[in-house]
């Protein structure tokens, strides 16, 4: 029998994640964005996209956030409120200069590369205060999950990060940690500075091969550094992902997971010919299938299963948040594992 992977306590809230949501307003499918007049109204954030991602497996999670207090902020908690995600602790934002951040989103075709522009610098999540924040969430979920975009997103947001992990810590809540590094918020010397002092207390950790190479200067085989970086930093599980672009419309998909108490990795054949309709968000719809399987059946191997067909599945849906559900997942990964998918898609 598989070992579990932990000792849950039964909370109210399987995960509860901090980060920032946005607007997003993309261009219509295969126009630019200086070339047409219409823009597609959609929301969306790293940490919200995981919540949502496992609120459509079942898992109750919430979003830590803060929005301004008007139409568009809103409209942000309709749309949390209809992933079923629990909006008890965002916070409304009633100062004058309140703003949701924005970002714009092109979808690209072979050999033009989508496009991302971001508005987000002074928006009301910028000034989330610790005071602001109610003190009973610590005591109410399993997880608290964030990413190095919050981390990034300025000096403030790092600290009061580092200040959370800590309090959830003290509470026995398992800390999630996607690094998710993005050069346009911070360089990977920044990056690495503050990451560094919050991996003591990660106890799920998502990382890039690439993140590992280049922003920890690791080197050798892949399992060699996964194997290293968890002793190193006592990380119990870390995930990474493998993905290859053949065009922006067609990917190969797989993972590999790594429990350091078994020193044991997980893998699995990879998707071929993923159909991309809307890649955005399908990072963060693998963390949801990993944190599910981990949370539902304290199980790497389901763990493996459902974050990579949740990723393929999200890469066929527009917009940022999942809303596929359990039990197309499940069928996928069903289909997936007697080679029906593999079959179909190479003909």
């Amino acid at each position: 029998m598989m070992k579990k992977c932990f000792e849950f306590k039964k909370r109210k809230y399987g995960m509860i994640g901090l980060g920032e949501i946005m607007l997003r307003l993309s261009a219509p499918v295969n126009e630019m964005i200086f070339q047409g007049n219409t823009f597609d109204k959609q929301i969306g954030g790293s940490e919200l996209n995981v919540a949502a991602g496992l609120e459509s497996l079942g898992i109750r999670s919430a979003i830590i956030s803060k929005i301004p207090d008007n139409e568009l902020g809103r409209f942000v908690k309709k749309m949390v409120r209809a992933h079923g995600v629990s909006d008890d602790f965002l916070i409304y934002d009633e100062s004058p200069n309140k703003r949701l951040g924005v970002y714009y989103y092109e979808y690209g075709a072979y050999p033009r590369k989508p496009t991302v522009i971001y508005d987000r610098s002074h928006s009301s999540f910028m000034n989330i205060d610790i005071n602001e924040l109610n003190n009973d969430m610590f005591k109410r979920t399993e997880i608290f999950h964030l990413s190095g975009i919050t981390l990034g997103l300025s000096k403030e947001l790092g600290e009061l990060s580092l200040e959370l992990i800590k309090k959830f810590k003290e509470t026995g809540t398992l800390v999630s940690f996607d690094v998710n590094f993005r050069s346009t918020i911070w360089s990977e010397e920044e990056s690495k500075k503050t990451i560094e002092k919050i991996l003591p207390f990660v106890d799920i950790l998502f990382i890039s091969e690439e993140s590992l190479r280049k922003m920890f200067g690791k080197t050798g085989e892949l399992e060699d550094i996964i194997r290293e970086f968890s002793k190193e930093n006592n990380i119990k599980i870390i995930a990474t992902t493998k993905r290859i672009v053949e065009s922006p419309k067609k990917h190969d998909f797989s993972s590999v997971i790594y429990n350091g108490e078994e020193n044991k990795f997980y893998t699995s054949k990879p998707y071929l010919n993923i159909d991309v309709v809307d890649r955005i968000g399908s990072g963060d719809a693998y963390l949801s299938g990993v944190l599910f399987g981990i949370l539902k059946y304290n199980n790497l191997k389901k763990a493996i299963d459902f974050g990579n067909a949740m990723s393929v599945l999200k890469n066929t849906v527009t917009g940022d948040l999942s809303c596929v559900d359990f039990k197309l997942v499940e069928r996928t990964i069903k289909d997936y594992n007697s080679n029906e998918v593999t079959s179909e898609l190479n003909r």
